[in-house]
């Protein structure tokens, strides 16, 4: 009798990532498709969608259900969101065992699978997971984009288009952010952001932070200052996670799409290092997908 397979799926803010393994742990398939985000007010409504992407990835590896899927979804951080989801997952019958966690909890299970560490997250939100040597596990932030997301993509897209706002009303000089972002968005005059901004998708507005940081780049002042403070944001959730543990020369690991490479991460990590004493960084890329899919096979 064939064994059926394992499927853990990464779902961000901006896309969802499936990975099917066997029962060893070697990759079947992989797929992408559109945002695995959780709806505090609907949280089942990312069921649908999980499903398709599981289905597709399923497909890829000649399955048709697996024995048991972990969803690592952002926005699925709570028990309340994470039942609704598992729940709608279940009556998709797409495997016998389904199991949801936090995002970064799936990242967590790849980056640290046995070991203490510190993880930090930032890409259309952030967070960060932390575990102690004893195995307690500590996570700060996560709070969503009214009460937290400090750092994230939706919060260095939302720094940019108020510092627009400012300048508009001169309360502040000009800013090279004005031009860049109207014309990113198809726009002709700043009064026009107010319809844009009541109607924009989180991730609509994450998508501006390439932009942002861009311009900061550059040297304008007004996107710097949206930097700097996103830096200085990441860094105290990293500090905070690693003291609440009781980490010593903590080992860290930084994901999320403004994370993965490049001047943000680096100064992320400058920073950090001024706050954590002894910390260390890991290299190695962080696949939550693999991680959700060692949660399953361990399920």
């Amino acid at each position: 009798m064939t064994t059926l397979p394992y499927v853990g799926v990464d779902g961000g803010g901006t896309h969802a990532r499936a990975v099917v393994v066997d029962e060893k742990g070697r990759v079947l398939a992989r797929r992408v498709g559109p945002a695995g985000l959780v709806d505090p007010r609907d949280p089942g409504s990312a069921a649908a969608a999980v499903a398709r992407l599981v289905r597709d990835a399923l497909r890829d590896a000649g399955a048709s259900s697996a024995a048991a899927l972990c969803c690592g979804l952002a926005g699925a951080g709570r028990p309340h969101e994470r039942e609704a989801v598992r729940i709608a997952l279940t009556l998709e019958h797409i495997a016998e065992l389904v199991v949801v966690v936090g995002d970064a909890e799936a990242a967590m299970a790849d980056a640290f699978p046995d070991g203490p560490g510190v993880l930090v997250v930032a890409g259309t939100g952030s967070i960060a997971w932390a575990r102690a040597a004893d195995g307690a596990t500590v996570r700060v932030g996560g709070w969503g984009q009214l009460l937290g997301d400090e750092g994230s993509g939706y919060d260095i897209g939302i720094g940019g288009l108020r510092a627009v706002a400012r300048a508009a009303d001169e309360r502040t000089g000009p800013t090279a952010l004005t031009a860049v972002l109207l014309s990113a968005l198809g726009l002709n005059a700043t009064d026009e952001l107010i319809a844009w901004a009541a109607s924009a998708s989180k991730a609509q507005i994450a998508a501006l932070a390439p932009s942002v940081l861009s311009c900061a780049e550059r040297g304008d002042e007004a996107a710097a200052a949206v930097r700097d403070s996103a830096v200085t944001a990441i860094a105290e959730l990293a500090a905070t996670a690693a003291r609440r543990c009781g980490a010593e020369s903590p080992t860290i690991a930084l994901t999320g799409g403004l994370l993965v490479s490049g001047a943000l991460r680096q100064d992320v990590a400058n920073v950090i290092r001024l706050s954590v004493s002894g910390a260390r960084f890991t290299d190695r890329a962080v696949d939550a997908a693999l991680g959700a899919a060692r949660i399953a096979r361990n399920s």
